[in-house]
């Protein structure tokens, strides 16, 4: 079987307005629910489900807002972990040559540190360090979207993000990802974004790859503020 790959996705889409990077991102932080909004979370748990390789498997996400993250999934009856706690990270994936618990560094490392907040590294990007460029208008699936393109200061990684002009909504988002080993340009589709607590998310989001789609993921539910153990944040020994 070929190697079971997840991309870590960014679940939570926000929104725009004005004619500068910063003021658009501003405006798109607004609508999905406010920035301070979103960092008061204290912790989450997301359950759903993602589809790739033409399985659909249960997935469940845990995270300590800003501080650690934990996903589960299962698949054909053994379970691929991923994990950030505080600034280190390690993984289990049997289907990816890691059946027992592996410290993850680099830009794996980047990317689990980048899912450990309920906010994308658009919405949040002064406080991270990443730098931003507006690009212009560009049409997306017949809507109007302000682009703007990110590079964040972990790995000089450039993200490219489209934002309704007229929603503020986050509906599209293109950067380089590895998979199975090759570079690929990456295109994300966001939608069927729900209101929960006041805050905004996607719970529907597409991946393709040179035009196929690679990922499919479903969020089902999303609990705010519950509790969450910090003891399945540490790596086994």
């Amino acid at each position: 079987m070929k190697k079971l790959t997840l991309l870590l996705l960014s679940f939570v889409c926000i929104a725009a307005s004005a004619q500068t990077a910063d003021d658009i991102i501003q405006q798109y932080s607004a609508a999905m629910g406010g920035l301070d909004a979103f960092n008061k979370i204290s912790t989450a748990k997301i359950t759903g489900t993602v589809t790739t390789q033409g399985r659909t498997l249960p997935i469940i996400t845990q995270m300590i807002n800003n501080k650690a993250m934990r996903m589960d999934v299962e698949a054909m009856g053994q379970q691929i972990i991923n994990v950030y706690n505080n600034g280190k990270g390690w993984k289990i994936n049997p289907f990816a040559n890691a059946p027992v618990a592996t410290e993850v560094k680099g830009s794996e490392l980047t990317n689990y540190k980048a899912q450990a907040s309920l906010l994308n590294n658009l919405a949040d990007y002064k406080n991270r360090g990443h730098q931003v460029e507006y690009l212009g208008q560009e049409d997306v699936n017949g809507s109007k979207a302000y682009k703007i393109k990110l590079t964040s200061k972990d790995d000089v990684k450039t993200t490219t993000y489209f934002i309704s002009t007229s929603s503020y909504f986050l509906i599209k988002s293109v950067t380089k990802r590895e998979i199975q080993g090759n570079q690929y340009d990456a295109e994300t589709i966001y939608t069927d974004i729900r209101e929960i607590n006041g805050l905004k998310f996607c719970m529907h989001i597409t991946v393709t790859v040179e035009g196929n789609v690679f990922q499919e993921v479903n969020y089902e539910k999303i609990e705010l503020n519950i509790p969450v153990d910090e003891k399945i944040f540490l790596q086994p020994k």
